[in-house]
């Protein structure tokens, strides 16, 4: 189990980031300021972790936040004149924190003592059968989705582009391209494997899905 002695957290209400996926991020807190810059001078790596949703109230101090979190790495920053920061994060690993670390000095962030956390793969007969099974079913519940909220001229063709990725892509890029809710989201980042977050994304789909019979509202477009 691979450990990162010391970690910058960034705690947010709204945002989950996941492994492959990228999300553009305003940085204005002084805090996060610093934050930023010291990654830009060492490891170029946050951790972004989700605060507790029955604790938003305490988000100007230290909100209490899940414990798995996903390791960010900057793969563009733009600073501005007044000192905030325009960054690009890629999701690359999940992870655990261990310890929140005691603040030493001027640091004004959150910080922690993590472990890596690895998806496991699907191995043998049985998990690999599984594993294409909930493809399947993803793919199947995608293909309505799609259908549902008029999202692509073509939905086949729709379809197929996301039955191209490999499973951890397609996973991933689903669970960050449709409006799931923090908490959701959360959810799909604490699944131990693949075929564990597949399911978890059926399910929620299967979900989102008859709620929109119901209501006749749904998420947001996917992506073409």
């Amino acid at each position: 189990m691979a450990l990162i002695e010391s970690l910058a957290l960034f705690p947010l209400s709204d945002v989950v980031l996941l492994p492959e996926v990228s999300v553009p991020l305003y940085i204005f807190e002084p805090r996060y300021r610093q934050m930023t810059k010291d990654a830009l001078g060492g490891s170029m790596q946050i951790g972004m972790v989700t605060v507790r949703p029955d604790r938003l109230d305490a988000m100007a101090g230290d909100p209490p936040i899940f414990e798995i979190g996903c390791l960010g790495r900057i793969a563009h920053a733009q600073a501005r004149p007044d000192g905030t920061y325009q960054i690009m994060l890629i999701g690359e690993s999940r992870f655990r924190i261990l310890e929140e670390s005691a603040r030493e000095g001027d640091r004004l962030y959150r910080s922690a003592r993590v472990a890596l956390l690895e998806d496991h793969d699907p191995t043998g007969d049985a998990e690999l059968a599984a594993m294409q099974n909930a493809r399947a079913t993803l793919l199947e519940l995608v293909d309505r989705l799609i259908r549902r909220i008029g999202s692509a001229d073509d939905p086949d063709k729709a379809t197929e582009a996301f039955a191209k990725l490999e499973s951890t892509r397609l996973v991933n890029a689903l669970a960050q391209s449709i409006s799931f809710t923090p908490i959701e989201r959360q959810q799909l980042l604490e699944a131990d494997s693949i075929l564990g977050r597949c399911e978890t994304l059926s399910e929620l789909l299967r979900f989102r899905l008859a709620a929109m019979d119901t209501t006749g509202g749904g998420p947001g477009p996917l992506p073409n």
